[in-house]
């Protein structure tokens, strides 16, 4: 059972989705004003970790993730380089996208805020009918946090705490804590037409929008970085839990712990920002992932050059071994028989993968998964390949694989049998080896072959002597 660290309940709970079969996820995307950067990449690819896992537990994982092209950040960007606003967030959100295609992270829906204006401004306009929401003066619409009781909850932050919020438009706040829902419009700025004048949207509402026009009123995850939880998640609980009337409006607040570089935290002003594609064209894709891996989502990662040099050895050595494996079981056929030495070597494959799967079970704890990937290709280097049993060498295979739908690293080229015949030599084997297994009353185990079987249309069936096994219409 997956447990995962929940920050509105600050607990590691067990997770369960609303919906048995699906889990509708959020993630809070980029604001295209400049080029995306590791400190990105690294909340982008933990998360990313963590769809796959589910994936592989059988779900259908629907990710929404957003791209934020109307702020005031691309306004100031197009002031200082006198080009028109749209012209930055195109650009942007293309590098964007394709970084994350390289880097294999998957997005189901990428919406962006202004192709969703009429959605935002119906949303706000019942927020204002259900009295959460008021008009200001200026056209600006705010949201009244004295209307939603359990405000603070998910940052532990008292409403004392929030003064600071946008103090340039204190004068027109019936509280000096309510939040922009809409921001009316300024001379020279981007602007769209509502029923309270010209103006554009807060950064806050964009996200409640999108992420319920996709997911529907009740999500099974949000997630971003760590400086996202106040004030951008806090104010987004608030105004989308009044919105639907409904608790909780999310389920599991999942939040990416930060990236440093050498004990310090990213900075322009400090002139450590590394680009992503920078990154990537040094080190790789399948480095940069694998080096994400290493440390826990929610503790910060320092970049060292000593730590990416690590895990290019790593990845060199999986990937040969990777490679080395699919040439065997390409060139040799398959063996029906294990000899007693090799079928241990059978049970210690099956304990990594187990202990893989356990660790990320444990709030995805990826630096004990990774320790167990590392003894695994320590036992393909020093007992499989050296012994050249075809049986080892697919089930190694096979698990890596598995281990791969989490990872993301490698090619997907378990190389399927050659012909009819190689296929029965394959079932032929992996039956010798379960009936040794229960020889040995190992019956678990014997069990999980039989059920793993049946998934992939392999029914088998047990009689006194023998073992026979038909296909699955």
């Amino acid at each position: 059972m997956l447990k995962i660290y929940n920050t509105l309940t600050k607990k590691i709970e067990e997770f369960t989705p609303f919906e048995n079969n699906i889990v509708r996820a959020y993630f809070c995307g980029p604001t295209p004003y400049d080029h995306t950067h590791i400190g990105h990449a690294r909340s982008y690819i933990a998360f990313d970790f963590l769809k796959r896992y589910i994936s592989s537990l059988g779900y259908h994982f629907i990710h929404v993730q957003n791209v934020t092209d109307i702020d005031d950040k691309i306004i100031r960007r197009s002031y200082e380089e006198k080009r028109d606003w749209r012209e930055i967030a195109d650009y942007y959100t293309r590098e964007y996208i394709d970084l994350m295609n390289q880097l294999g992270v998957k997005i189901d829906f990428h919406p962006k805020v202004t192709d969703h204006i009429k959605d935002i401004i119906d949303f706000i306009q019942v927020l204002i009918d259900k009295g959460h929401a008021y008009v200001a003066p200026s056209g600006s619409v705010y949201f009244d946090v004295t209307t939603y009781k359990d405000y603070g909850r998910l940052s532990g932050r008292s409403l004392q705490e929030q003064w600071r919020q946008e103090e340039e438009f204190l004068s027109e706040k019936k509280n000096p804590f309510d939040f922009a829902l809409w921001k009316a419009a300024k001379p020279g700025e981007p602007y769209w037409d509502s029923p309270w004048g010209k103006g554009r949207p807060g950064w806050h509402i964009e996200c409640s929008v999108m992420s319920s026009k996709y997911l529907g009123s009740k999500i099974d995850i949000h997630g971003g970085g760590q400086d996202l939880i106040f004030p951008h998640h806090e104010n987004e609980r608030a105004q989308s839990e009044s919105y639907f009337g409904t608790s909780p409006w999310v389920k599991y607040w999942v939040h990416i712990g930060y990236l440093t570089i050498s004990g310090e935290k990213m900075s322009k002003s400090l002139g450590n920002i590394i680009p992503l594609k920078e990154a990537i064209s040094k080190w790789s894709a399948p480095v940069l992932r694998l080096w994400i891996f290493s440390a826990h989502y929610r503790k910060p990662i320092d970049y060292k050059e000593e730590s990416l040099e690590q895990m290019s050895v790593l990845y060199k050595r999986l990937r040969n071994a990777h490679e080395i494996l699919i040439r065997m079981i390409r060139e040799k056929p398959l063996e029906h028989n294990l000899s007693e030495r090799e079928l241990e070597i059978w049970s210690r494959l099956d304990d990594l993968w187990s202990r893989f799967k356990n660790a990320l079970d444990e709030d995805l704890n990826t630096p004990e998964a990774l320790a167990h990937l590392n003894k695994f290709i320590s036992i393909i280097y020093s007992e499989i390949i050296s012994r050249e049993s075809t049986g080892l060498v697919f089930k190694a295979l096979n698990i890596i694989d598995r281990m791969n739908q989490i990872l993301g690293i490698l090619p997907e080229t378990l190389a399927p049998p050659k012909t009819s015949e190689d296929f029965e030599d394959m079932i032929k084997l992996i039956i010798e080896v379960r009936k040794r297994l229960r020889q040995k009353k190992m019956y678990d185990e014997a069990d999980w072959i039989r059920n793993e079987l049946l998934k992939r249309g392999i029914r088998l069936m047990d009689s006194k002597d023998e073992t026979i096994w038909v296909r699955e219409k």
